[in-house]
């Protein structure tokens, strides 16, 4: 059976890209004027300065930038596989519940409804029960 056609995972794209080519825009323009400077030759000045500054600021910005949005993008990746895979789990463990009397009992089954003896006299009859309010008949009630 052909896997169905699945949504793309959300994945950092266009406004991410745009800083980092933004970022490389500037950096190559930096790198450029100081090697023009460099290139004159003559005394450093604070122009020099201006532009080795600028050079070395804006690469490490597009540096970091890529480098994060590269782990955005991994993390989109593991996060839809992740996502992927609990529905299967869900979707596996609902299917065997379903087929838990063919199955001769293999499969733990999903919780029923708690008996009438089970409830407390101060809860209605579609509250939820907290998990120290239960206790367990196993353990002796050490919860409360």
């Amino acid at each position: 059976m052909a896997q169905p056609d699945r949504p793309v995972p959300h994945r950092p794209g266009a406004v991410s890209l745009f800083f980092v080519a933004k970022a490389g825009v500037f950096a190559l323009g930096f790198w450029i004027w100081l090697l023009v400077l460099a290139v004159r030759g003559g005394e450093a000045t604070g122009v020099h300065l201006i532009a080795a500054t600028g050079a070395v600021c804006t690469t490490l910005a597009g540096v970091v930038l890529g480098a994060r949005m590269a782990l955005q993008r991994n993390a989109a990746t593991r996060h839809a596989e992740l996502r992927r895979l609990l529905v299967d789990i869900s979707w596996n463990a609902f299917a065997a519940a379903g087929n838990a009397d063919q199955h001769g009992g293999k499969v733990v089954p999903f919780p029923t409804a708690a008996e009438e003896g089970e409830r407390s006299a101060n809860r209605g009859p579609g509250e939820r029960v907290s998990v120290l309010d239960r206790g367990d008949r196993n353990r002796g009630d050490r919860g409360r």
